[in-house]
């Protein structure tokens, strides 16, 4: 077994936290095999470095080893970027050109974010995993490729696969060995030595004292949330190693670079499915047609009151002047014969109501019911919620982020 502490010099990571110990082992001891390897973790955790670990300290380590965002590359262009094209395959593809796969033969290729991936291309990614080949785009020709694959999801994938968006089989192909990176706020003491690291390298990039915190401070940053993670605690010690004068930080002047700290760490709240959130347009539809439906009927209640306490002596006009007309005309036809007639032949509105259910009459509904117009208000209510923030409204609308940017681009929507 290798010495964990000469790993985490080699590599760079910096702690002591127990889970992060047991990642680290985890990957060393998987190394000199060829299984595939899902790491998942938080935005921002560090789980890049796993995957050079284990090419390091495999037997191809002299290889390749290839690191490839899929959440970066537009859905046209991944499978060229991946498997490789024909020339003329498409427009614009005027040489042939090899794919990551075919370059990365013999070593490692690193997959983040790969639930980003379209179904499309995790059917050929399935079948590398499976029978070492793949096809470029544009050919009919099948290549062969000794490549050792590791995945990265920063998004549960168990509920990806729930939802449809990513293929089954690919999941338990690539998640022959898992592995959990620990968020930073579960990381404990590890936040003040990741803290004092960054401190001492800014210091020396831009060649100033270091800055250093009082012990208040120091509690602060141990009960923050840190949603961004390592990423976000080296982007706020930059900020201050660069605007502060004092080199000695305290409490009260660590706050202003912590957003929204409230001195209290509480459990994150997770909303469920059906909490006012949408698993697929479908149910945005769904959900539109039955709060329709719920204010027509309320509607119809109110048109009967008026009716009964106005001798139906009212002027109605407005958008919904022509349903509320038909409700109108439909109680002055109403024969007088049922149990609910007066003696006049009126009909007495308030035992009816008591004894039948509102039924549907016919409703002209000026409103538009297209699915592209509904799509349109609800992703344009959902950038104005988040004030244009696409992840945040991507995630309330239940879609990916890369769906929401060509909705949009589609739509049109500014």
């Amino acid at each position: 077994m290798k010495d964990l502490q000469s790993i985490k010099q080699r590599f760079g990571i910096i702690g002591n936290n127990e889970e992060l110990n047991h990642a680290i082992d985890i990957a060393v001891q998987v190394a000199p095999t060829d299984l595939s390897v899902l790491i998942s973790g938080e935005s921002g955790t560090g789980k890049e470095v796993f995957p050079q670990v284990i090419h390091n300290y495999s037997a191809r380590k002299h290889g390749p080893y290839i690191a490839v965002n899929c959440g970066a590359i537009p859905e046209g262009t991944i499978d060229s970027e991946l498997f490789g094209h024909e020339k003329g395959a498409f427009t614009g593809a005027t040489d042939s050109r090899k794919g990551y796969f075919e370059v990365a033969d013999g070593g490692t290729i690193f997959l983040d974010e790969v639930a980003e991936l379209p179904l499309s291309t995790q059917v050929r990614l399935l079948r590398v995993l499976e029978a070492g080949e793949f096809i470029r785009v544009g050919s009919s020709k099948v290549q062969k490729t000794n490549v050792r694959v590791i995945a990265a999801s920063n998004i549960d994938v168990v509920m990806a696969i729930d939802k449809g968006r990513f293929r089954e089989d690919l999941f338990y192909r690539l998640n022959t060995v898992p592995i959990r990176i620990p968020s930073l706020r579960e990381r404990g003491e590890d936040i003040i030595l990741l803290f004092r690291k960054f401190a001492v390298d800014f210091a020396e990039k831009y060649r100033m004292p270091a800055i250093r915190l009082d012990s208040e401070a120091k509690n602060m940053l141990l009960h923050f949330a840190w949603p961004g993670n390592v990423r976000q605690l080296k982007n706020i010690t930059e900020q201050i190693s660069i605007i502060e004068s004092d080199r000695e930080i305290r409490a009260v002047k660590l706050k202003s670079y912590l957003p929204d700290y409230d001195g209290v760490r509480l459990p994150a709240i997770i909303k469920k499915e059906d909490d006012k959130s949408f698993s697929s347009e479908r149910e945005i539809l769904y959900k539109i047609l039955f709060d329709m439906k719920g204010d027509m009927n309320d509607l119809k209640k109110l048109v009967y009151d008026l009716i009964e306490h106005n001798d139906m002596n009212v002027a109605f006009d407005g958008p919904n002047a022509r349903v509320i007309q038909n409700l109108i005309r439909e109680k002055k036809n109403t024969t007088a014969t049922g149990p609910e007639a007066t003696e006049t032949g009126s009909v007495d509105f308030k035992t009816h109501a008591a004894r039948t259910d509102i039924q549907d009459t016919e409703e002209i509904v000026e409103e538009s019911l297209s699915l592209a117009d509904k799509e349109v208000e609800m992703i344009k209510k959902a950038l104005e919620k988040y004030n244009g923030k696409r992840k945040l409204a991507a995630n309330e609308l239940g879609i990916s982020e890369r769906t929401l940017y060509r909705k949009i681009k589609e739509y049109g929507i500014e």
